[in-house]
């Protein structure tokens, strides 16, 4: 089995931040589903499936019922406790959650059919790391979905304020990225894109839903 994620500095940020996280509504709902009807379209009942930074579970619920296996891993031990306490009862055998830092991931290669990365790739300090890593566990032809804020077309004042909030402990490390620069790292790490959108219910959505296939 995995090991448990060490308490680095992020780690223990959403450690506390875990149960205001879990309490907080999600911000765009519509979006959200959105999102998550198109990943079920690509899901299989045979499929293995690793979602990298599930958070508390929520996706992960939604989702598992499609596959034969669905395993959710977060940096943040008490992210997953909640998670597994949502899934308490639920009937899901085939959903694991496990302690495990996405840049570090440690199934075997080629294990999984899909592999899943929500609202995650702009927190990892090793992005590159990171997303050779998924392309590592896929299987060839396997597919990589994720979901990333581009930082780089938010606000300036966003960004100028990250650097206090990390001081103050208000906030975890954060990457401030665009869409070019993302699809070049997958592009490094062995992936071909095949699938670009953004899912946002308002006029501009600085969220990249991107699938991209192990070649």
């Amino acid at each position: 089995m995995p090991a448990a994620a060490p308490t680095d500095r992020d780690a223990r940020f959403w450690d506390k931040t875990a149960r205001k996280y879990a309490r907080d509504p999600i911000g765009d709902l519509a979006g959200y589903e959105r999102t998550l009807e198109a990943v079920a379209r690509r899901l299989a009942p045979e499929h293995r499936v690793l979602e990298l930074g599930c958070g508390t579970g929520t996706t992960a619920l939604r989702l598992a019922s499609g596959v034969a296996e669905y395993v959710a891993s977060d940096v943040s031990a008490e992210m997953i406790a909640i998670a597994r306490e949502k899934a308490d009862g639920a009937g899901l055998p085939q959903l694991i959650f496990e302690v495990v830092p996405a840049e570090a991931a440690p199934w075997p290669e080629s294990h999984f059919d899909v592999v899943l990365a929500f609202n995650l790739l702009h927190l990892v300090k090793a992005r590159r790391a990171t997303l050779e890593g998924a392309h590592r566990l896929l299987k060839p032809g396997g597919r990589f979905i994720s979901k990333t804020p581009l930082l780089k077309e938010m606000n300036p004042l966003i960004r100028a304020a990250i650097p206090l909030m990390q001081a103050l402990g208000k906030a975890p490390h954060v990457a401030a990225f665009n869409a070019s620069e993302l699809e070049g790292d997958l592009i490094a790490a062995g992936f071909a894109i095949i699938e670009r959108d953004r899912h946002g219910s308002g006029a501009k959505d600085p969220r990249a839903y991107l699938v991209a296939v192990r070649s």
